[in-house]
């Protein structure tokens, strides 16, 4: 792996941490788990430039980092279920070149909390799938804002590696 794209994928990988760690900053809308996903913009970056397989590194690299840094078990978990999911749809969707990549975010963000949920229900049984229409409309709201983002970067930034 040359040099210039292992740097791109490091600072992608702390882009992503320090995006998780500032939106820890903001406070909660009073709806537990409802989030932004601004560190998904490194990852759709990096989906898109440099391709899936590191997407992936960069996805769970990050996830690890931040949840040793600043977060717990419980937190790792969760993020781990959802981020191996959201990876799962976003790297089969962005092979059909008929979806933007607004498309491809929201259903990343739709399947993150799919994921949190399924992991949700092995810890604490089937009665957090209730709770799943509200973070349906919330994944899909964030996926369109970091998709948007995303499509700028993704368009603007020249990347040769």
């Amino acid at each position: 792996m040359k040099t210039k794209r292992i740097t791109v994928m490091a600072m992608c990988v702390a882009l992503a941490m320090i995006l998780s760690y500032v939106e820890s900053q903001i406070p909660s809308p009073g709806i537990p788990g409802v989030k932004l996903g601004l560190a998904n913009i490194a990852v759709i970056f990096v989906l898109y430039k440099l391709g899936w397989k590191e997407a992936v590194g960069v996805s769970l690299l990050r996830v690890a980092l931040v949840s040793l840094l600043f977060g717990h078990v419980a937190s790792l978990l969760y993020s781990a279920a959802g981020a191996v999911l959201s990876l799962v749809g976003m790297i089969v969707l962005k092979r059909w070149d008929k979806l933007s990549c607004v498309a491809v975010s929201v259903i990343g963000g739709v399947l993150h909390n799919v994921g949190q949920i399924l992991m949700a229900w092995a810890l604490m049984g089937p009665n957090v799938v209730y709770y799943l229409p509200v973070l349906i409309l919330s994944g899909t709201v964030a996926g369109i804002a970091i998709g948007a983002v995303s499509a700028l970067l993704v368009h603007r930034v020249d990347l040769k590696v």
